[in-house]
């Protein structure tokens, strides 16, 4: 038996460097609706300390009700290799949701990598690098 009955995840923040790169570039790739914007005040002092305002952040309304936030906190690369986050995978529908996304991503000058079905998993995925070298992971069901 669990010790906790959950339902699923509630939110994820990222860190990141450029607060304002990055929500271009999250604004772009997704256009998701925002929660809560204290990006603006990321030069005030105390806001990078200030969980009241979000350290100075953004918070995006996923489509599926969860939220997706960003952080600013300094010059450190991400680096998967050491603990804490490896990668963030979103959902698209269909397998052409990928072949589509791969295309308007290149489009507009964001590498995709290619689509890889994991058979095994009944799941395909495309991968590609957020500004901080994060890497974002679409994933689509095969069937």
């Amino acid at each position: 038996m669990a010790l906790i009955d959950s339902s699923g995840f509630a939110h994820v923040r990222l860190t990141v460097t450029d607060i304002a790169r990055s929500k271009a570039f999250y604004d772009q790739v997704f256009g998701w609706p925002i929660a809560v914007d204290s990006s603006g005040l990321v030069g005030e002092p105390g806001v990078k300390d200030s969980p009241e305002k979000f350290y100075g952040g953004t918070v995006y309304q996923t489509p599926q009700g969860t939220l997706f936030g960003l952080r600013p906190v300094g010059s450190d690369a991400f680096d998967s290799e050491h603990t804490g986050l490896d990668h963030v995978s979103f959902a698209v529908a269909s397998r052409a949701d990928l072949v589509n996304a791969a295309a308007a991503l290149a489009q507009a000058g964001i590498t995709p990598g290619d689509i890889n079905d994991l058979a095994d998993a009944g799941m395909a995925i495309l991968s590609f690098q957020d500004p901080d070298d994060i890497n974002i992971e679409l994933t689509a069901p095969l069937a």
